[in-house]
Parts: C-alpha cells; structure tokens; sequence
C-alpha cells in the first residue's frame, strides 16, 4: 500500500511549475481602500472636517455624521461591486475577526433595499462569545461590542467592505489588541509634543511608526498535508534534520522558485489593492523561508496591514498549492522565524526624532528621545519580554540564530563613546566653554557618526539601527501591537519622567533649558550605561525563555501602576490578558502533546512494526537457506530489530508518562501553576519522544515512512 507520502511525491514530480505570466503593472496602488482622500469626495466638508477632528482629538462621533460617513461607504464599496460588509477586528486569539452582514434588506413594503447606517457602523454585536477574554465576560454571554476605528480606513476584499474595528465588553473592557494600542499611541503623543516643545514651538503631534519584517515558510500544501502536526499545530513535532540544512548559506537572497515567485507576484497584487506597500521579499537564511518587508508606516495602520497581510498569504497560498508557516519554529535544529519591528517617531513638521539633525539643537532633541527610550525598555525590560514570549516562540529565542533571551539595547561603540562624553558634563551648569566643546565635538558629530557607524549585532534583542529601535524578539505570529503597546506606554511614562526633571531644575534651581537637559540627561546616562557597556556581545543563553516564568510581569503591581496611570489598561483587563495568555501556552503544549502522542502510536510504532516484520521475514528466509549458521548473515539484521524493538517500547513507556503528566497538570485549577506543571513535566517528553521517533526515521526503510521527511518538506518548492 502506497504512503500517502508516496503519492504526494508522485504527484509533485507530474505536476509542472505554472510558470504564468504575471505582472503588477496596471494596478492602481489602494484603488480598493476608501481613505480620506477618497471619503471626502462623497460627504461634505463640513462632515470631513469633523471626522478629521474625532480623529485628531479622539472626540465622539454623532449620529449624523456616522449616518453620512456610512452612506458613503456604501456607496462607494456597491459601485466597486461589494455585496457584503464587514466590522474586521483582531480578538485575543492572534488572528482577525469577521462577520459578513449582507447590504441586502426589506423595506415595510416587502421591496428590496441597501441599508448601512450610521448604527451599523459605530456599533455593532458580532455575537463573538467564543473568543478569550480572561474572565471578563461568561462565555454563553454574546456582549462583545465591535466599533469603527476611524484611523484606519475600510477597505474591499473579495466582495466584503471591511471596516477596521475595536472590539470591547459590553461594560467596556478591551477585548482585543487594537483598543489599548489606540490608548498607548495617543498618550505617546502628548508626551513626546511636551518634550518637542523645548526644542520646536510647532510641532502639534507626533506619530509611532512602524516597518515590520515578516517572516515565514512556505511549504507545498500536498506533503504539508502528511503531517498532522503540521496541520494541528504548526510545526513538525517530530523529523530528522536533513543532510543538507542551511550550511552553504546559498539561500539567503538566493533565487526565489518560479512557483514561490507566482505566489508572490499574486500577493503583492492582492496587497497593492487594499494599500499594504510592500517594498521587499527574499529568501531568508532557511530552505523554504522567505521574509517580505513594507515601507514605514504610521504605527496604527502598520499593524492592521500587517494582520491583514498574514490572512493574504493563507488565502493566496492554498490557490498555489502552498501552506505558509507562521510558526516560529517550525523544524527543528532549521532557523525560526520572527517579525522584527522597527520603531520610531515622526513630527507633524516631517521630522524622525530618532534621527539626527544638522544642528546641535536638533541633535540634542534626538539624544532626549534616543536616550530614553532606552531608559524605558530597561527600567522595564521583563515587561518587554513578557509582551513578546508564547508556546512557539520560547522555541526560538535564545538559540544561535534568534535574540538573546536577556533583554538588552545594542547601540554600538560609537553612540556608547557619545553617552560617556554627556555622562562626564560637568554637574549643574555649564561654562561656556563646555557647553561650546559639547555642542561641536560630541552633538555635533552624532550624524557624521551614525553615517559611519557599520558597528551592527545582529543577534542583539534590540538594536538602535540609525534612525530606529529595531525589536527582533517578537515572534513571526505575533499581533505587532501586543509589544507596540507596551513599548509605548513605557516610553510615554519615561517622557514624562524626564520632562518633570527638567522642570524641576529651570523652575527650582533657575537654570537655562539647555543645561537642565543635560544635566537630567547626563543622570539617566548614569543609570543605563552599565548595561549598555557589557551588552555588545554576542553570547547566547543557556536555556530557553520560559513564558510561565515571564508572564507574571504583566500582572506585577509596577505594570498595574504604570497602565492605570495611563489608563490604557485597567488591573482587570492586564488580569484577563494574563490568564488568556497563560490558557493559551496551556492549550498550545496539550495540543502538542496530544498530537504527538497520536503519531508516535498511530503512525510511527506501526510502521515500525512493518519494517521489523520485513526484518523477520528475511531472516526466517536466511534461517532456511543456512541453517543453524544463519546468524552469520542475518547479525546486522538482528542488531537492527533489536534496536527497533528498544525504540519502540521507549517510544511508548514516554507517551504514557506524557499522558500521565498531562492528566495530572489538568487537575491543577490554577492557571499559573497548571501553565508551569505543563512546561516543567509535560513539554520535556516532547522532545524525548521526537528523539527516538527520529532514530526510528534513519533506521526504517524510507518507502515505508508515512510522513513527509524534512528534505521534501523544505526543498520542495
């Protein structure tokens, strides 16, 4: 009986490239987002301007204007030939969300109408009982309320007008991602303005930008389709590594396939349409793996494009045969992937505050905002780390080719040398001199040296990279926004600090603007240069992150404090997210481990039975032909069916014990030390048990093997 294995070989080996010819030309980039631009063409100014105002000023929209903002989306999505629409929002389970309603409808009369109103457009109940919510609501009760984001603009896919969307309790709790982010990026706002404000008079806003670099695999859907580990969990619980792996680095901006390059030309047409301006795709350092990267963004669309990109490459790929693995680590001993993000700050006059300027004034504004941001991301390190860790991704981080699991900022030698220099002003106020030197030969020289600065480490958690804090510990399925939120609130606090500071010094010690700056600078210098200094390595961890161990960070009375003090997240909703991120980590093992358990008893130890089988048939064979000296001919044979027969009652004594501890982890009510029993007695076995499946893989005959093998999964293409 042919594996299915085998005739998905089979079938590949008939089935040529498409090779099609395709284009993106003659695609009008964003033709299918309503954005402002093409909002105001369908409602009046004075409508426009007070949606630009709800906007700017986070003031509530009124029933008028809902009624005629929902008129024009209308109007607009039935002539490009939209039937459906759409609240798209992005729950706690790390996917979107959507429930299609028809603009179809019956008027008192029994006639056919179109009805979308102002209604259907703030407010709207998508029954979504089902997704996590930590406690806050009972699971039989619907009350989950969905409401338009007016930042980020709706947009058609397929036929369905999608309309960016909160998602909150019925007593107005978050629910999702995007309702805290929107708090975090308009506190971020005030405060970086107050600190603008020393330097530039005009500046009136500030936005958080994003790039993100999103990373995957794609793997042929027929031999993804072997591996129920594959299609339960995402990655490959089991497998030997291949004899060729990532060693010659002939992958890494390698030709792409012409099949992976259909897929993307498809992609990139499908992004063009709903706005996502992607800028790059490659190879990645793994067979299979491929990153593609957008332009700079306003942070609040970053992240909905980049949740919305993530369910354009599911979609394209099933129509070109493909699965894309978003797991972070999806084979074993073969890099994993991550979505590094890039973070910085724009003004509304057009400047990156994370970028020097030509003038020791402007300078001296991006050293205020470069020096504490990283102020912030170690005052508050194990949160950071908290926001980034999952099931999948302690898989990844702290191993060669990831981040370190001990957070640190790599800023290279050069900017180090330039936070001694500020650390070595003199304390109070400076002579003029000082102050002249200071200005020319330190702050002066902050472009020429990040011009030159080639000084990168590329493993380093988090790296200052010339105009932005590139993070790299997020994992390549993560909502970018889980960390942003943090990171943003972390330095808005930090901003606030400092401007206090400041303050403080110009009013209480009366000195000038410039000296107070330096001089709260040149303490914060002090308290982050010791771990800067010894930071620019590139030593790896010993063990693995732990996100039972990392998680309680979001629930310690320093996180309630700051996020309350912001009122982005209450005690209650940091309470529920901790438990929905725990249960998640608990779900994700069990799954694991009950998949794995599956395929060592239904998949592997059958077919090693079968080949022993063929082993004893062979030897009962020699036995016949040379007698009692048969053993002469038949001792590799029975050194191989001996080993089988370990392998196999290994195998099995480590599923029961899995099992076991599961079993046991299960009865624990409480979620901290239920998510610890699984990493601590229930994950160990999954390795365990994958090294004596994997023995059995190099020791059975390879037409025998039931499972798509590593070579295939990652150099198929």
């Amino acid at each position: 009986m042919q594996t299915l294995r085998k005739k998905s070989l089979e079938h590949l080996a008939k089935t040529p490239n498409a090779n099609k010819e395709s284009t993106l030309s003659g695609i009008e980039f964003a033709s299918n987002v309503l954005n402002h631009k093409q909002l105001q063409k369908f409602i009046s100014q004075k409508a426009f301007e007070q949606m630009q105002q709800c906007i700017e000023k986070g003031t509530q929209m009124g029933a008028s204007l809902a009624d005629q903002i929902a008129s024009a989306m209308k109007a607009w999505a039935i002539a490009k030939g939209a039937t459906h629409y759409s609240h798209w929002f992005q729950p706690l389970t790390g996917a979107t969300a959507e429930k299609h309603e028809s603009f179809f409808d019956l008027d008192a009369f029994g006639n056919q109408i179109e009805k979308f109103d102002g209604d259907q457009l703030v407010q709207q109940i998508p029954n979504a009982s089902s997704f996590p919510s930590g406690g806050i609501r009972n699971t039989f009760e619907a009350r989950g309320y969905s409401a338009w984001d007016p930042t980020s603009p709706a947009f058609i896919f397929e036929n369905t007008l999608c309309i960016p969307t909160i998602f909150v309790s019925y007593t107005g709790e978050a629910l999702d991602y995007k309702t805290p982010f929107l708090k975090s990026l308009q506190k971020l706002d005030d405060a970086a303005v107050e600190i603008c404000r020393f330097f530039d008079k005009n500046i009136s806003k500030v936005n958080a930008t994003l790039g993100w670099e999103q990373e995957y695999f794609l793997i042929d859907r027929s031999l993804a389709l072997t591996r129920p580990d594959l299609m339960l969990t995402g990655r490959t619980l089991l497998g030997h590594a291949p004899s060729k792996g990532e060693e010659l680095n002939d992958h890494y901006f390698g030709s792409i396939p012409s099949r992976v390059s259909d897929f993307l030309i498809e992609l990139e047409k499908e992004c063009k349409l709903v706005g996502i301006p992607i800028k790059t795709r490659h190879n990645e350092v793994a067979p299979s793996q491929y990153e593609v990267a957008p332009v700079f963004e306003n942070a609040n669309l970053a992240v909905d494009h980049n949740t919305l990109l993530m369910d354009l490459m599911n979609k394209v790929a099933y129509k070109h045969n493909f699965v894309v693995l978003f797991h972070e680590k999806p084979f074993d001993k073969i890099n994993g992937s991550g979505k590094h993000i890039n973070w910085s700050l724009n003004t509304n006059t057009g400047i990156n505050l994370l970028s020097p300027g030509k003038t020791p004034m402007s300078n001296l504004q991006f050293l205020s905002f470069f020096i504490n941001t990283i102020a912030a991301v170690l005052r508050y390190k194990d949160l950071i780390k908290a926001a980034t860790v999952s099931a999948s991704n302690d898989l990844r981080i702290g191993f060669n080719e990831a981040p370190s699991s001990e957070l640190s900022v790599f800023i290279g030698n050069y900017l180090l040398e330039v936070l001694e220099d500020l650390e070595n002003v003199s304390k109070g106020k400076l002579s003029p001199e000082e102050k002249t030197d200071l200005k020319l030969n330190v702050i002066g020289k902050i472009p020429e040296i990040l011009l030159d600065n080639t000084d990168r480490n590329r493993t380093a958690p988090i790296a200052f990279t010339g105009n932005k804090f590139e993070f790299r510990t997020v994992g390549s399925k993560s909502n970018s926004s889980k960390l942003i939120t943090v990171l943003n609130a972390v330095v808005t606090e930090q901003l606030l600090d400092f401007k206090l500071a400041v303050d403080k010094l110009i009013d209480g010690k009366k000195m000038k603007k410039d000296d107070a700056i330096f001089n709260v600078l040149r303490e914060t210098i002090s308290s982050i240069k010791p771990e800067l200094s010894i930071k620019n390595s590139t030593t790896k961890d010993s063990e693995q992150v732990s996100t039972p161990k990392e998680l309680p960070s979001y629930v310690a009375s320093k996180a309630i404090a700051l996020f309350e003090a912001l009122e982005i997240f209450s005690e209650r909703e940091l309470t529920a997210r901790y438990q929905v991120d725990l249960e998640a980590y608990i779900s994700t093992v069990q799954i694991e481990s009950r998949t794995l358990g599956d395929m060592a008893r239904n998949h592997i130890i059958p077919t090693a039975i079968r080949y022993q089988n063929m082993l004893i048939e062979n030897i009962r064979g020699l036995k016949e032909i040379y007698g009692t000296s048969y053993k002469e001919f038949a001792s590799e044979q029975l050194v191989i069916l001996e080993k089988i027969s370990k392998y196999i009652a290994e195998i099995n004594d480590g599923v029961t014990q899995m099992t076991n501890a599961r079993k046991k982890a299960n009865s624990t009510s409480d979620f901290h030390k239920k998510a610890l029993q699984y990493a601590q007695t229930v994950k160990p076995f999954l390795t365990s048990i994958r090294y004596q499946c994997d023995k059995l893989e190099l020791t059975v005959e390879d037409t025998l093997w039931p499972l798509a093998k590593y070579r295939e999964l990652l150099f198929v293409r």
